[in-house]
């Protein structure tokens, strides 16, 4: 009889580097982002810009890190045993096997308040289809006029502004100046979009601020402004805030950009990116006009391999097809050539549409100076007024009437005396002289 066979199980033996990573993909697979709250633990910075810290309550506590991508974007500093709600994605550190929060961003706790009105908002708006893409303008690829609705001061304006000129200088843009944050602020925002829709001299929208808290963005986040960008004309390019940074004028607009910058490069192409381009499609047109040479003259080849040469009439048929290439040849040369006059042609329209800068400086000085002169020319017009109505007031005055010759009577109470009516005979009155005064008895009255 045979030995019994020895069975062996077979175990599947992780390392530990295999296990962490399992379980780090294990966690964040099944946990989303989402929102813990707690109460801030030894916070620690470092030069790289990472914070590390640890959130608990009174039962337990998490380690928390905040990366450098992340927390620049916060525009207020943490500190131990502040109350905080954080949104963190639940990770594994592989290299420790350390469970840990990796933060997105950090608000201090009450402001849940703004940001369930944010989603209750956005859920209705959603509803009555404002962030439907079917409704969405897609903006021109080269603009003529671009408009900016943004504070006159704001910072990211300037951004925007020098992107535009870097990207493509020739096209003209025109400020719908509004302030972007405090009491007031959407109505005036939601006021300058339909502003520019109702001028409609731009073909494209941009609507911009630089980063804050929630409170600074608020505006934004209105439901005035979010059914003025819905029922703008124009297409709107909303580029508000930081990347991270989402208001409900992203999703109503019809592009989203993450940053001012963003919004600008979504605005307008580049002018060294259309230099390229028509670099590319002149190549491309060589290319395909030398292979169309090339095919017609492999067809050729083909045509006179199976022709093979019966004679003289044979030859005068070569030959006529030899003078056809060259035909062809020619007539590809000139189609060529005119292609390349055409790009010249455009290159030349491009330069000519930049605006002419030194003229533009003249004309602002000549309106200066005709300002001026209109200011010092009013200025003497309304001395001259100011001087005749003195005039006027001085002839005017009682001191003038006295001078006259003529006198001022009061009874002893002080009034004027305008008519005989006002004294019986035996009143004492006071009579006042062009200088001087003197008492009068009545001694008859008419």
């Amino acid at each position: 009889m045979d030995p019994p066979v020895k069975m062996e199980h077979a175990f599947t033996i992780l390392s530990v580097s295999e296990l962490n990573r399992s379980v780090k993909d294990i966690l964040e697979r099944t946990f989303p982002l989402l929102w813990v709250r707690g109460e801030i633990s030894n916070i620690k910075r470092y030069g790289s810009g990472h914070w590390y810290f640890s959130l608990k309550d009174a039962g337990s506590q998490v380690r928390c890190v905040m990366f450098r991508e992340k927390s620049r974007y916060l525009d207020w500093a943490p500190q131990d045993g502040m109350q905080v709600e954080v949104r963190a994605l639940v990770t594994l550190y592989q290299a420790r096997g350390d469970f840990q929060l990796s933060v997105e961003t950090i608000r201090r706790t009450g402001k849940g308040t703004l940001f369930e009105t944010f989603e209750l908002l956005k859920e209705r708006l959603g509803r009555e289809g404002l962030f439907d893409p079917g409704r969405k303008i897609p903006p021109p690829m080269f603009p003529r006029q671009i408009g900016i609705v943004t504070s006159p001061v704001a910072a990211a304006l300037q951004d925007v502004l020098s992107t535009l000129r870097q990207r493509l200088p020739s096209v003209p843009v025109i400020v719908y100046p509004t302030p972007v944050q405090g009491a007031g602020a959407g109505m005036r925002i939601a006021a300058a979009i339909r502003e520019a829709a109702r001028r409609a001299e731009c073909d494209v929208l941009i609507l911009c601020r630089g980063g804050g808290s929630i409170e600074d963005l608020w505006a934004f986040n209105e439901e005035e402004v979010a059914r003025a960008i819905a029922a703008c004309t124009l297409p709107v390019i909303c580029g508000v805030g930081h990347e991270t940074d989402f208001t409900i004028a992203d999703f109503v607009a019809d592009l989203r950009a993450p940053t001012p910058t963003g919004a600008s490069q979504l605005a307008c192409p580049h002018r060294v990116e259309l230099a390229h381009r028509v670099r590319m499609l002149y190549s491309r047109i060589g290319r395909e006009t030398w292979r169309g040479i090339e095919d017609r003259l492999q067809g050729v080849d083909m045509l006179a391999a199976r022709l093979g040469r019966p004679g003289a009439r044979i030859d005068a048929l070569s030959l006529h097809l030899g003078h056809l290439g060259e035909r062809l040849e020619n007539s590809s040369r000139r189609a060529m050539e005119a292609r390349h006059w055409s790009l010249q042609d455009l290159g030349r329209r491009m330069g000519a549409i930049r605006p002419d800068i030194p003229r533009l400086a003249d004309r602002l000085r000549d309106l200066a100076l005709r300002l001026n002169r209109s200011a010092v020319a009013r200025l003497a017009t309304l001395v001259l007024g100011l001087e005749r109505q003195q005039g006027s007031l001085a002839h005017l005055h009682p001191d003038s009437v006295l001078r006259r010759g003529y006198s001022i009577a009061r009874a002893a109470d002080g009034t004027v005396v305008r008519d005989s009516g006002q004294i019986d005979a035996g009143d004492i009155l006071r009579v006042t002289f062009a200088r001087g005064w003197s008492k009068a008895s009545v001694v008859e009255k008419g």
